[in-house]
């Protein structure tokens, strides 16, 4: 039986094992099981890879996608350049990291409206500075988007503050939450956007879709701007993730 799983903590969240294990039963999928490994440390990986000789993949999230670089005895060439792995193969004894996150964000932005949220020239924001946020700005850069990313405690110059964001007299069109702010159990915590200089001309994608509608997708939608949640990102992202298993 091969052994597929998530890594990172905590994982009470996660959405990981429902859609594989249903994947598996849907496609007939009878040689593989996938399962959830809270890692509060990072440190611990050696040993969970060790202790089962099945494992053939393993997908990563907060807090390790970037801490789990050092562990890894290969990175794929966008792993490399955005800095941050959400996906890893192993084989031989092996592990080799991947950014799926990359692929399931750009895959499920092209599909707003035609793709036009990609075009080129353009401006955005992107909440958080962690690993996810540095997938979206490698998709957002790639395409010829100008990005600021939002941080509590901004450092360097392509970083602002949320205070910050009270003395422009607008906000970019595309915003992406990449932060777990609103996830399930925290459902009433928020950016701290004003959202009073949000409408119709914007687009809010909250990488989060645990609600499926966050307060800050209801908030932007009560202004009239367009939202989505990181539903379909994710299951672009595992599906990559499984291309890449099984590769």
């Amino acid at each position: 039986m091969r052994l597929f799983g998530l890594i990172g903590y905590p994982l009470g969240h996660s959405f990981s094992k429902q859609y594989f294990t249903e994947k598996f039963a849907r496609e007939g999928i009878a040689d593989a099981r996938f399962e959830l490994f809270p890692l509060e440390q990072i440190a611990d990986l050696p040993a969970l890879i060790s202790s089962r000789p099945n494992l053939y993949g393993l997908s990563v999230t907060i807090p390790h996608k970037e801490s789990v670089i050092p562990y890894l005895d290969e990175l794929d060439d966008t792993a490399r350049a955005i800095g941050a792995v959400n996906s890893i193969k192993i084989e031989n004894g092996r592990m080799k990291g991947f950014n799926t996150d990359a692929i399931g964000f750009e895959n499920a932005l092209n599909a707003i409206d035609g793709g036009r949220w990609l075009a080129g020239g353009t401006e955005a924001l992107v909440l958080g500075t962690g690993g996810a946020s540095k997938a979206t700005g490698y998709v957002l850069k790639k395409r010829g988007i100008s990005v600021r990313f939002v941080s509590r405690r901004p450092a360097g110059d392509d970083q602002v503050s949320y205070a910050s964001l009270r003395d422009r007299a607008s906000l970019p069109a595309l915003i992406v939450n990449t932060t777990p702010l609103g996830t399930w159990p925290d459902v009433e915590k928020c950016p701290d956007l004003p959202f009073e200089r949000l409408g119709p001309k914007h687009l809010v994608f909250d990488l989060v879709y645990n609600p499926a509608e966050t307060l800050l997708l209801r908030k932007a939608k009560a202004q009239g701007s367009t939202t989505k949640n990181g539903l379909e990102m994710l299951q672009l992202q595992a599906e990559a993730s499984w291309r890449i298993w099984n590769s």
